[in-house]
């Protein structure tokens, strides 16, 4: 019985291995036609996952990339390790700058946005990607639900905060990583800090879909600046986003199988916002959602302008925009 279910195991080892092989693990080709040469980009939580990999293949495409990262001296060590894989292709324009930010400090998001401010000429791409997913509840330094204060309130702030710059280099984009969970999230202003109840997956999923009604709102109040905003979902990727996800003991060897035989890669997942930061097939295009670097259709709770302008009326206040 043993040796027969240890023949099945092996044998759907294979048939998994031999699957990944046919899809394909080779690096994502830039998009035909993109340089970045002389461009600024700015990532958030760019030391791992899909920031690390849109870092990577930016700096390949001759940018300035600044890595926006919570743990600098994590930060430091990606960074290192990005540009030994890079190498001289990156030479003659392309540059790879870490700054400390925590999107779950309004203070420390203020601070990022204003060093950037001084020093920084011009700012070409600014891709939303850093995310918490499905953490116990606790609170941001500002005392907001960790999920929606980092994944919409940080970025929300640290966007507006660096609006003034993005229009003075347009044409200019914003990228925003949102998830195809969003279409198990609902806006409640009533508890929008999860006070009154707390769901872990909820919560997530509304975060991500208020990255997406926060994008729409965005693009429709940059019309003709020659900024344009364009969320995207990156499927299903292995990353350690899923930290505080348990899975039992037993179930890890066969889950780590699955994930490496049919989950993508971190830089397939990033393909879609490297190609939206950097393709001219997107220059103009604004206010849409993207997939697999497509167009994709949204649910209509994702294209509610009164909820998204409510929302971006409540954020307002609630990062001290507005009193």
């Amino acid at each position: 019985m043993a040796a027969a279910a240890t023949a099945l195991a092996l044998g759907g080892g294979l048939l998994l291995a031999a699957w990944r092989w046919l899809r394909g693990s080779a690096r994502a080709a830039a998009p035909p036609g993109a340089s970045m040469r002389g461009k600024t980009v700015i990532i958030t939580g760019a030391n791992s996952g899909l920031g690390r990999a849109a870092a990577a293949e930016l700096l390949r495409m001759r940018a300035r990339v600044i890595m926006g990262c919570r743990d600098r001296a994590r930060a430091e060590r990606a960074a290192s390790e990005i540009r030994a894989e890079v190498g001289e292709r990156a030479e003659g324009g392309g540059e790879l700058v870490v700054r400390e930010l925590d999107l779950a400090s309004l203070r420390s998001v203020r601070a990022f946005c204003h060093r950037v401010l001084q020093e920084e000429p011009r700012l070409d791409v600014l891709i939303n990607n850093a995310g918490i997913f499905q953490c116990p509840y606790m609170k941001t330094e500002d005392g907001f639900e960790m999920q929606f204060g980092v994944n919409h309130l940080g970025h929300f702030l640290l966007t507006n905060l660096l609006l003034g710059l993005l229009k003075n280099s347009a044409p200019s984009r914003v990228v925003v990583v949102s998830s195809k969970l969003y279409k198990y999230g609902e806006i409640n202003f009533e508890d929008l800090n999860s006070e009154i109840s707390y769901n872990k997956s909820f919560c997530y999923s509304r975060s991500k879909l208020a990255n997406i009604l926060f994008a729409r709102e965005l693009a429709r109040r940059l019309e003709g600046t020659g900024v344009t905003v364009n969320s995207l979902h990156p499927g299903i990727v292995r990353t350690n986003l899923g930290r505080y996800v348990n899975i039992p003991l037993l179930a890890k060897p066969l889950f780590n199988l699955v994930s490496w035989a049919f989950f993508k890669t971190p830089l397939e997942g990033a393909k879609t916002s490297i190609y939206l930061a950097s393709s001219p097939d997107v220059e103009g295009v604004s206010g849409k959602y993207f997939g697999d670097c497509k167009e994709e259709e949204l649910l209509p709770k994702a294209m509610d302008d009164l909820v998204a302008r409510k929302l971006w009326d409540i954020s307002e206040v609630m990062v001290g925009l507005l009193k």
